[in-house]
């Protein structure tokens, strides 16, 4: 499936209507990660030299059709204002804007509160996705959809919109799909994968699929324990998804049938509570004791992975390798860091934890091969699922 790009569009000097994913980490009514909000620059930059008006449509958090003000997105407004250095309109009315947005000029920018206070952006209805789609098309002259963490959803500003309008996908998600294409058809050898993240369930589909394609697994965060569990191991109070185990028995021998590497730490930094202040001790992986957790991979495992993933010409890695949000935490993740930027061949960092690790343990964008924008996205596409916001872009 190809998807129709900015390039077959006649677009110049027209009213846009832009989906971008602005969803962007807040504490406290501050934006804490703005890596979304420039993701989204170089297409607004594009429509902005060519003489367009913009509406933006976005979302931020799960509102669940209700309004919420610590979800509303005036703040990611005026930092896009900031980063532009040119005023971004902002309209806390949603519905009925038709006229307002008739008076925007060549140059003006307006963005649309949370487009998930309705829910009918997510219900599961068409018809009413279908009705507020209407009302939206009725704010510009072509649609670009640039939200890419938001293409796996089947919702009304991603996936009906499109089909009311003439559309295209931006420069983002035409850039997210030329590098998922590339971890998925004939990708440069060896091709290693980094998995983490809190629960085995959210990657079990994605390494099921790429059992066929890659060379070597790594697996850390919090879903290791689950793997860990399904080899006898004692795993203390870690997080653990036992009605998985017989799933993850069945991956593990698959992998060896396709003679996968599936790499799991041998060592394990463990805790008795999960809290910032709690002091770290590190055990064997077979050793946790029956009062302590798993909170990170230990440095003997960080090793491991990282020479094993330094042979590798393609790396994918998705979840972080522990609660790098603690310091005594952080080490696992900070390694394989460290390691991907050393590689020559083709880093993608997936999205969600992983991107916003990676800058909140110090490290810059341009150091990695490539930073996605969605993480979910990222996994379903890998997982080989056909994503309704490319369907509708296609």
């Amino acid at each position: 499936m190809e998807i129709r790009t900015l390039a077959q569009l006649s677009f110049a000097g027209k009213q846009v209507i832009l989906r971008c994913d602005l969803n962007v980490p807040m504490k406290s009514g501050a934006i804490t990660d703005d890596g979304r909000i420039r993701a989204s620059l170089g297409t607004i930059k594009l429509l902005l030299e060519n003489n367009c008006s913009i509406v933006i449509i976005a979302h931020l958090g799960r509102p669940k059709g209700e309004i919420n003000q610590e979800l509303s997105l005036e703040p990611v407004a005026q930092r896009l204002g900031i980063l532009l250095g040119r005023e971004v309109k902002f309209s806390r009315q949603i519905l009925g804007l038709q006229a307002s947005t008739n008076l925007l000029k060549p140059g003006e920018i307006l963005m649309l509160e949370n487009i998930r206070f309705l829910d009918s952006e997510t219900s599961k209805v068409e018809q009413e996705r279908e009705q507020l789609a209407q009302e939206l098309a009725t704010y510009g002259e072509v649609y670009v959809g640039d939200g890419f963490g938001a293409v796996h959803r089947k919702h009304a500003s991603v996936f009906e919109l499109a089909s009311l309008l003439p559309h295209a996908a931006g420069r983002l998600v035409a850039a997210e799909v030329e590098v998922l294409k590339k971890l998925t058809q004939n990708p440069d050898r060896p091709y290693g994968v980094i998995l983490g993240g809190a629960k085995v369930s959210d990657k079990i589909a994605v390494i099921s699929n790429l059992l066929d394609k890659v060379d070597v697994i790594a697996i850390g965060g919090g879903m290791v324990f689950t793997f860990l569990a399904a080899q006898g191991k004692q795993v203390g109070k870690s997080l653990v998804q036992i009605d998985l185990i017989p799933t993850v028995k069945e991956l593990l021998d698959q992998a060896e049938q396709k003679n996968v590497e599936i790499l799991l730490p041998t060592d394990i930094m463990v805790a008795r509570e999960f809290s910032e202040s709690a002091p770290a001790t590190l055990v064997q992986a077979d050793q946790i004791p029956i009062d302590q957790m798993g909170l990170d991979i230990g440095p003997v495992s960080s090793a491991t992975f990282a020479n094993a993933i330094s042979r590798c010409k393609t790396v994918f890695w998705n979840g972080p390798m522990g609660v790098f949000e603690f310091a005594n935490f952080a080490n696992g993740t900070k390694s394989i860091a460290r390691a991907l930027i050393e590689i020559k061949g083709m880093t993608v960092v997936g999205g969600g934890d992983s991107a916003a690790a990676v800058r909140e343990l110090g490290f810059r964008d341009k150091q990695f091969g490539y930073i996605s924008t969605g993480g979910g996205a990222s996994l379903e596409y890998l997982e080989g699922k056909q994503l309704p916001g490319l369907v509708a872009l296609s």
